[in-house]
């Protein structure tokens, strides 16, 4: 199957240490080190070093004028292998959404020059180190969760961040609130050597991908896939298998990939969720994926779906039987 270092926002360097969240005192403690490491967070975009490698998450010490002033609690992201602690800081107080960073940070002791910037995780995914792309992906979804469950939804009392950043703590009734996850199920629908595609009007030009959508309140992985399937393009699908899966932190989704054999081709498609919907050959997926395909353009490097996709080209995917 996919090796899960194929998977971009898939592991990471750090052991997540959940052990030490509640510690809050110890927590303090490393905190205050100079030694930990913060990666600071500008309006959900990664500080990022652009080395001649490629970006790097930048880290700045805890003592750093930026990370000290930060009035919103970090993250607490784990322990490196010399159990240094590395936290997330969202950092947006330095500046409105509709100013530079470049035009601001300087004043605050932050070098932002041509090789440091705050840059959408989204734009650059299929350039971020493996490693680093686990770390930025957990830190935005928090941060992301922030932003829209800031008041408990059991009383309605503001909450307050808890168990080192990964909990919201309900002060009125002692709620507790866990970031949420919203699983989604994306599938390589197969009819032996096709696959079915579709787009949606608001994507780029030629741009196709696989079909995809969030699973609903008691239903397993295999039944989403073939209700959905069946919503969106009129497809039955028959026999189901897991692939891979892919954290997507935007705002806060578990791509599940799946196989899935089509027991019927006719394509009925809804055009309230899609402008279009084909078969493609292996050989035309091949040829997008290289960029040699006028007809279609595949979902963008770093994409769970692209990753099935070359994946499947490849032969790494075993077909289903005849």
């Amino acid at each position: 199957m996919i090796p899960e270092s194929d998977v971009t926002f898939a592991g990471s360097f750090l052991d997540r240490a959940d052990r030490l969240r509640a510690d809050q005192a110890g927590m303090a403690v490393r905190m205050a080190n100079p030694d930990s490491r913060v990666s600071p967070f500008w309006r959900g975009k990664p500080l990022f070093d652009l080395t001649p490698d490629g970006p790097r998450l930048a880290w700045l010490s805890a003592a750093e004028p930026l990370v000290t002033g930060c009035p919103e609690p970090m993250v607490f992201m784990g322990l490196d292998d010399a159990g240094i602690a590395h936290f997330a800081a969202d950092v947006s107080h330095i500046a409105p959404p509709d100013e530079s960073p470049a035009e601001f940070v300087d004043k605050r002791t932050l070098d932002l020059s041509e090789t440091r910037k705050f840059i959408d995780l989204r734009a650059i995914m299929g350039e971020i180190d493996h490693r680093d792309a686990g770390i930025a992906a957990a830190a935005k979804g928090i941060f992301e969760w922030r932003l829209t469950h800031g008041f408990c939804a059991n009383c309605g009392q503001r909450n307050r961040v808890g168990h080192a950043g990964w909990r919201f703590d309900c002060p009125a009734c002692g709620r507790q609130h866990f970031p949420r996850t919203d699983p989604v199920v994306i599938m390589l629908v197969l009819d032996g050597d096709r696959v079915l595609l579709g787009r949606q009007s608001n994507w780029p030009e030629r741009m196709y991908s696989l079909l995809a959508g969030f699973m609903e309140p008691g239903e397993t992985v295999e039944e989403a896939v073939r209700r959905e399937v069946m919503e969106e393009a009129g497809v039955k699908v028959g026999e189901v298998r897991y692939v891979t899966s892919q954290p997507w932190p935007f705002p806060a989704s578990l791509m599940i990939g799946c196989m899935g054999r089509a027991e019927t081709t006719e394509i009925n498609r809804d055009p309230v969720e899609l402008e279009d919907a084909i078969w493609v050959t292996r050989a035309e997926i091949a040829a997008a994926l290289d960029g040699r395909n006028d007809r279609i353009a595949p979902a963008r490097k770093g994409a769970v779906a692209q990753i099935i996709l070359n994946a499947w080209v490849q032969g790494v995917l075993p077909d289903f039987p005849a």
